[in-house]
């Protein structure tokens, strides 16, 4: 595939073998909630680990376009292809790998539609990230899911180019649709701030 300023779609920024390899360690550590439902321990972290992954492979796709090294079309055609790997259905493991997993994919909508919207420049920088969260809020509630989606899209174009998703906006989300696109949202965040390796240009040959 090429963008039409002539980029050959070639690099391997995610593979599904490497996604297949972090289905393989869901399935080989038998996870299971605790008592109080909550996910902790090494296991538990294997489903952070593989958002991580994710995000970081995207980060590197946004930071090839900001270097000129890829165009906006081509970025997009990359992170759909990395959207195609990580949100295809998984053959069922266990009930609550299984819902660990479906979580993990809904968090990674979020994060895709936010990585696109960044690319594609379909935000106001000048908007206030509360006010949005409030518009994709009253959306989820009107059942009106396409406008959710499309406000998060936009709270995490605005968090890619600088902006912040504070602690106290994320307190105040209660439980649902929203409140899982934003978690993509935040490990987005949380990944521009740690290691910055992402935007090295070396070859990644797409193994984890």
């Amino acid at each position: 595939m090429a963008g039409k300023d002539g980029d050959v779609l070639h690099h391997d920024f995610y593979t599904v073998e490497r996604w297949n390899n972090w289905i393989k360690q869901v399935k080989e550590s038998d996870f299971k909630f605790d008592d109080s439902d909550e996910a902790q321990g090494k296991e538990g972290a294997i489903f952070v680990n593989m958002e991580d992954d994710i995000v970081l492979a995207c980060l590197k796709i946004i930071a090839k376009c900001e270097n000129k090294k890829l165009s906006p079309e081509s970025a997009l055609k990359y992170i759909a292809q990395v959207r195609d790997i990580a949100l295809a259905e998984i053959d069922p493991i266990s009930e609550d790998a299984d819902m660990m997993i479906d979580s993990l994919q809904t968090s990674l909508m979020g994060g895709f539609a936010a990585c696109e919207a960044y690319l594609s420049g379909d935000y106001d920088s000048s908007v206030d990230i509360a006010d949005l969260v409030k518009v994709a809020l009253e959306a989820e509630s009107s059942d009106d899911i396409e406008i959710a989606l499309g406000t998060v899209a936009e709270i995490g174009a605005l968090v890619i180019s600088g902006k912040e998703l504070t602690e106290e906006v994320m307190e105040e989300v209660p439980y649902g649709l929203v409140a899982e696109w934003l978690d993509g949202i935040d490990s987005i965040a949380a990944a521009m701030v740690g290691s910055d390796s992402y935007k090295d240009d070396e070859a990644d040959d797409g193994k984890s």
